[in-house]
């Protein structure tokens, strides 16, 4: 019988600020949507636990912040992650237009041997605003320009709704494990040392906040 295995995945959320990372974040772990945070400064980072095939994967997930002024610490965050997730608001032309930008910032910072196949997903949030009225960044753009990343996964996602939320960070943990098998272990073996996650406490099913090291960014 093959023992099972377990991974971590770092995964880095970047984007303008106020695009939604810190919502699709929360919606994602604790299954709860606030329409306020207070502005992420410089970064932290949550973990959640799926099942991958035969794997046990943890992803860390980071918030970064959006302000152009943060920039700069990118190398540090940036450090081993196996996955960026682009974010933009499909109400907000600007924070589509920047995309190109934080593309390019994580692969000069990261620099990773093949540019070409690093992991990316593309996401467009707030689909649900006004019901779709005030949308201005069309669909067909959004994709035709992950095809020019080499087909770069796209989702269109509502953190408010929690529409495609779940579906979208599935996809960032499959293609995150089929571009490098790092940081594998055997299962019922204990985490290496320097793999010692910040763990979420039981109770934050029953909280309204995750709890951080700083502010938040939505």
């Amino acid at each position: 019988m093959t023992t099972p295995k377990r991974s971590l995945r770092k995964i880095i959320l970047l984007g303008d600020s106020g695009v939604g990372k810190t919502s699709l974040m929360n919606q994602y772990i604790t299954k709860k949507f606030r329409p306020q945070y207070k502005s992420t400064i410089g970064a932290d980072f949550v973990t959640k636990e799926v099942h991958i095939g035969d794997k046990l994967v943890t992803l860390q997930i980071w918030d970064t912040a959006g302000q152009e002024r943060f920039q700069s610490l990118g190398v540090a965050f940036y450090r081993g992650a196996d996955c960026c997730i682009l974010v933009y608001d499909v109400n907000v032309l600007k924070s589509f237009e920047t995309i190109q930008n934080w593309h390019q910032d994580f692969l000069k910072q990261v620099n990773p041997s093949n540019p070409e196949t690093f992991p990316f997903v593309l996401i467009g949030n707030k689909v649900d605003v006004d019901g779709g009225n005030s949308r201005v960044v069309d669909k067909t753009r959004a994709e035709n320009w992950c095809k020019s990343k080499g087909d770069i996964p796209y989702f269109e996602t509502s953190a408010k709704e929690d529409y495609n939320v779940d579906a979208a960070f599935l996809r960032v943990a499959q293609i995150s494990l089929a571009s490098q098998p790092l940081n594998i272990w055997p299962l019922e073996e204990e985490m290496p040392s320097h793999c010692d996650l910040q763990r979420m406490p039981e109770s934050i099913s029953g909280s309204d906040q995750v709890p951080r090291g700083g502010g938040c960014a939505c």
